[in-house]
């Protein structure tokens, strides 16, 4: 009979697969060698399997090491939302929601639809952490439960996830009021080949996109500077040194006080839509259920006064 897995060896094990030394850890966490080995052979006793291996910097994990490492992950997960959960009703609060969310939301609509939210007298009592990332880390980060919501572009891939439908956005060409493309009324993406870009990372979703849009065209896209954020992009368009594709719905409340032109794209593409996912329904604390559900009805209003 299998026996109970225990928390800090799981957290150790995960701790020594990610650095591949079991020395490191143990200076990381103020113990002897000797003692995480010895919980890491316990740990492959219990289970019945190799788990780790030797290798020439250190240790890697087996394949069956592999597996236990991504049901960890989930394991710890889990148990830290647990803690930091009820860690918040003995300082009067109701729930804790912790939701992942990508750039373009957090950028757009998110902050003020959770504002909304927690500004509701029958959720007073519940509080929200939001951490921003792209969308593919968002997806990561649910599958691992690391965390209970996530708001992401629904080109990612969610299998085995559930999600409701959420916002949209539109993506847009941003220039300088004086740029060639300043006056006109709307473009085809292929229509900026010849002009400089400022492009965001190259992990972004945005970037990806229009890298594919390119390619498909047989196009290429000349990128004058690349920058961390929209608003970084939208500074250095204001600058002169290029046009940028960022979502209209950031560049309109800087437009005015930067001097710039937007100018929609009509793209079938343009047009991205967003998603509130998370692992089960059924799992979801009080508090999470109705964030998600507050997000997936202020999003159908915004549909139907478009």
């Amino acid at each position: 009979m299998m026996k109970d897995l225990d928390l800090t060896t799981l957290r150790l094990f995960v701790a020594v697969c990610d650095s591949c030394s079991i020395v490191r850890v143990s200076e990381r966490e103020n113990t002897v060698p000797s003692a995480i080995s010895k919980r890491l052979a316990q740990l492959e006793r219990d289970l019945g399997a190799p788990l780790l291996k030797r290798v020439r910097r250190g240790v890697q994990p087996t394949p069956a090491g592999e597996t236990l490492r991504e049901h960890a992950r989930g394991l710890l997960g889990s148990a830290q939302r647990i803690t930091e959960d009820m860690s918040t009703y003995t300082t009067g609060a109701a729930g804790l929601v912790r939701l992942m969310a990508s750039t373009s939301s957090v950028a757009e609509m998110l902050p003020d639809d959770i504002a909304l939210f927690l500004n509701k007298p029958a959720n007073h009592a519940i509080r929200v952490n939001v951490q921003e990332q792209l969308s593919r880390d968002v997806v990561r980060a649910l599958r691992e439960g690391s965390v209970s919501l996530g708001v992401c572009w629904d080109a990612a891939d969610t299998t085995g996830l559930q999600t409701y439908p959420y916002r949209s956005d539109h993506l847009a060409v941003v220039t300088h009021n004086k740029h060639p493309l300043a006056k006109c009324k709307d473009l085809a993406f292929n229509e900026t080949s010849g002009y400089d870009h400022i492009t965001l990372p190259t992990s972004s979703a945005v970037y990806v996109m229009l890298q594919k849009a390119a390619l498909d065209a047989g196009n290429t896209i000349h990128y004058r500077a690349e920058v961390s954020s929209f608003e970084a992009a939208l500074r250095v368009v204001r600058a002169g040194l290029g046009i940028s594709i960022v979502p209209r719905e950031v560049a309109q409340p800087l437009s005015e006080a930067f001097n710039l032109s937007i100018i929609p794209l009509r793209d079938a593409w343009a047009k991205r839509r967003f998603v509130v996912c998370f692992q089960d329904e059924k799992t979801l604390s009080s508090a999470a259920k109705l964030m998600a559900e507050h997000l997936a009805e202020v999003a159908l209003k915004a549909a139907r006064d478009e």
